[in-house]
């Protein structure tokens, strides 16, 4: 079954799902025999999509800027190696008490 984007949805409800997080944004694919059934499929943090109750989310149509900046954020987090440099700070550096 060739599947496409159908957009996003919040996640509003997790009874059962642990993996879902409560008011985040979640992508969702098109999916007839999932929406016949009263599922809904969405993409997870990992990349792949899961089948969960559709009454869990609230769809919602995001303007393109927001869409354009949430899917740059999952991938440059799909990018990013797991030996993160420190971030750094700018501005005068506190003096600490003992050194």
């Amino acid at each position: 079954m060739p599947r496409r984007e159908k957009g996003f949805a919040i996640c509003v409800e997790n009874r059962g799902a642990e993996d879902l997080d409560v008011r985040k944004v979640y992508r969702v694919l098109h999916d007839k025999n999932a929406a016949a059934t009263g599922y809904v499929r969405v993409i997870d943090e990992s990349g792949e999509d899961y089948l969960y109750p559709a009454d869990y989310f609230v769809f919602v149509e995001l303007p393109q800027k927001a869409k354009r900046a949430w899917t740059a954020t999952r991938s440059l987090a799909k990018r990013r190696s797991s030996t993160n440099k420190p971030l750094q700070r700018t501005g005068a550096r506190v003096a600490r008490s003992g050194r």
